[in-house]
């Protein structure tokens, strides 16, 4: 749902998805002298309560001297951004946010423009396209706080991958048991596919009498052996029912998908880039995507049928290039499949095109590095906002003049008033500015942060597309491994999801990265009591967030209220 409301010249834009609502501020800059920041304050009509959103930093002047970690009423300690997220709410909650301009002094605050959004957050199911992002952020302050330096093995009752998964395991658990013996079936594609709970769930419904058959990646030792003595060992490697992915041996199969059938007729796709492991589903960022649609659960069922049977690259090709062409023309609205490994990058250099003939704004994740197709992408580009999330710097190289070339053609890119990049990281101290030291949950070594495949083209238009799947926006994963994305134009919804965890992730690990730069003897950073804001005019990065998140560039400021929804 999207909402933009102007009072006295406070423009308000906001976008709530399921577990996020983006606001974005604006107000004239003939109006920003003497403004020390944005209150925020929230009433959730759901659950009967009210209160002040916090922030991490106070005035040095009214700062109580609370102990490191303490969160700040925005009522006393206003938001100094024009940009701000509310990372606490419901899915299917009705909020009125308040937000009001801030002038005078420290001590003595004044009210200079005043908001109000009414805004409902959206329903984790819908009728096609149902959205589960798991934390993906075990190090963080939210973690510290509620399970303090313990591993999430240590803590009582599993409540700490209960606060990682944040209803992904959940979901997927139920998709299974949904099933009812004798009606409906599953067909499963995995590349790690050594998640004991879950596979005990599978166990469960064979053991109930339904139809499960998968398919999963046994072409090199990693992921293979595990695989396999996981199986073994829960007797789940069983004559057709579990089939081996076995060629060619340089390659890996990917998917992570389930086609769920009802009479033999497919009827929903589970899918996304989360692993059935134990790291895939509670350690580093993921998210699954279910889809209630006939035609393309029938695509992925197809597809399904070709890898079971262990076909060769060459006729695995031309197979999925009949099953899943690319688009011809325009994208049309709606869900578009795309499958691999496909004979050229073609498919490839068609997301970069999206990409690169975007209009507003742009949002990319990258688990593997920046592929140079997309190094030009983030050089060229059209739109004025082009976020991408790394899992590194670059891809993995070993130190020495390669990678130090890749990071500077990189630290170009990021030169770009345009581009908004973050990498992943965490908070190793606790003598930095208050914060607390962090800790990673130690599922993942290979990668540790950002998992996810998606890109988000013009998200915040009435257009927008969502790209997500299980391929990275890669050679290897285009023309090599068996990979699967659906491509979808036109819903807002969606858009919204995956924008508000877009940003979620990207201002958790921006903030992080930051820190690098902080010595542990520097004094804390208070909030600013000079004109702050003037950054946020221009040709700048902030000023082309303000006019983004606030939709400034496509409406005029107006006195009187507006909504859109």
């Amino acid at each position: 749902m999207r909402i933009t409301q102007t009072t006295n010249g406070l423009r308000v834009h906001a976008i709530a998805g399921t577990y996020v609502v983006l606001l974005g501020f604006d107000l004239p800059v003939a109006d920003c002298a003497g403004l020390l920041g944005f209150s925020i304050h929230r009433q959730d009509l759901t659950e009967n309560e009210a209160y002040y959103l916090s922030g991490s930093k106070a005035f040095a002047e009214t700062d109580p001297g609370f102990p490191a970690g303490t969160q700040y009423s925005t009522h006393d300690h206003p938001i100094q951004s024009f940009q701000w997220a509310d990372y606490s709410v419901k899915p299917g909650h009705h909020y009125i946010y308040t937000i009001t301009a801030r002038k005078g002094t420290p001590s003595n605050l004044t009210d200079f423009a005043t908001t109000i959004i009414d805004i409902h957050t959206e329903a984790v199911t819908a009728n096609e396209h149902n959205v589960y992002f798991n934390r993906g952020v075990s190090g963080s302050q939210a973690y510290v706080r509620r399970f303090g330096d313990l591993s999430p093995d240590a803590v009582p009752n599993r409540k700490a991958y209960e606060w990682l998964s944040r209803g992904l395991n959940e979901a997927l658990e139920d998709f299974i048991r949904s099933c009812v013996p004798g009606v409906d079936s599953l067909r499963i594609a995995a590349y790690e596919f050594n998640y004991e709970r879950f596979l005990d769930v599978i166990k469960e419904a064979l053991a109930a009498g339904v139809d499960v058959k998968f398919v999963f990646d046994a072409r090199q030792d990693n992921p293979k052996l595990k695989n396999i003595a996981t199986l073994q060992a829960l007797g789940l490697e069983l004559p057709n029912v579990s089939f081996q992915r076995t060629q060619p041996k340089s390659y890996i199969s990917h998917n992570k998908f389930i086609v769920k059938l009802h009479n033999g007729t497919p009827h929903s796709v589970w899918t996304g880039g989360t692993n059935f492991s134990e790291g895939g589903i509670y350690g580093h960022s993921n998210v699954a995507h279910v889809v209630e649609d006939p035609l393309i659960a029938q695509q992925f069922l197809d597809y399904w049928n070709d890898l079971a049977g262990d076909p060769t690259s060459t006729s695995l090709k031309n197979n999925i290039e009949t099953l899943t062409p690319l688009p011809i023309g325009q994208l049309p609205q709606g869900t578009t499949a795309i499958f691999s490994p496909r004979k050229n990058l073609d498919a490839l250099n068609w997301y970069a095109e999206l990409a690169r003939n975007a209009t507003g704004s742009l949002f990319i994740t990258f688990a593997f590095g920046l592929p140079d197709v997309f190094k030009d992408v983030y050089a060229n580009a059209q739109a004025p906002l082009r976020f991408a999330l790394l899992e590194q710097k670059t891809r993995s190289i070993k130190a020495g003049p390669e990678k130090q070339a890749e990071e500077g053609k990189i630290q170009q890119l990021r030169n770009k008033p345009e581009n908004v990049f973050a990498v992943g990281n965490f908070i190793r101290t606790s003598t930095v500015d208050g914060w607390l030291k962090e800790r990673l949950s130690g599922l993942n070594s290979h990668v540790r942060y950002v998992h996810n495949k998606f890109m988000l083209i013009d998200a915040l238009g009435d257009d927008p597309i969502v790209i997500s799947g299980s391929a990275n926006f890669s050679e290897a994963s285009t023309i090599r491994n068996d990979e699967n994305m659906l491509v979808i134009r036109g819903n807002t919804r969606v858009a919204d999801i995956y924008l508000g965890e877009f940003m979620r992730l990207y201002s958790h690990f921006a903030f992080r990265e930051s820190l690098q730069w902080r010595k542990p003897d520097d004094p804390p950073k208070p909030l600013r009591t000079d004109d702050w804001w003037q950054d946020y005019f221009g040709n700048t990065t902030r000023s082309h967030r303000r006019m983004c998140f606030a939709r400034s560039q496509a409406m005029a400021l107006s006195t009187s209220g507006e909504v859109e929804e």
